[in-house]
């Protein structure tokens, strides 16, 4: 649930590529007030390769917590560090994407919009 789905949405494809794949608005269902007709009630996305996300716009106020994370895992720790960097702008860095004991790559981040992204380059 989003705030503002489609500006959201915009920010994770120019931060990691990717496309709309279907965007359906409360508009396109008949009886809709004229206040709600830009909403969007579905929304999905590509990132990052072949990842999918699905949104839409919430009615209440959003509260993202840390119980919830994003996940993405890249091949190419320039692909990774240049996600990392985009999805931060706005936001803030947990934890630096740097090397780790365990071999991989990793750095944890909650963007502007409040959604915490955990990154990694195996």
């Amino acid at each position: 649930m989003s705030d503002d789905a489609k500006t959201q949405a915009n920010f994770y494809i120019q931060s990691l590529g990717g496309e709309i794949l279907f965007l359906t608005t409360f508009g396109e269902t008949p009886g809709t007030p004229e206040a709600m007709k830009d909403k969007v009630m579905h929304l999905a996305i590509t990132i990052a390769g072949a990842n999918t996300i699905m949104m839409a716009d919430s009615f209440e106020p959003v509260n993202y917590t840390r119980s919830i994370s994003i996940s993405l895992s890249f091949d190419d720790v320039s692909e990774a560090t240049t996600a990392y960097a985009k999805l931060s702008e706005g936001g803030e860095m947990k934890y630096p994407f740097a090397p780790q004991p365990w071999g991989a790559h990793y750095g944890e981040l909650v963007d502007k919009f409040g959604v915490t992204w955990m990154i990694t380059k195996q």
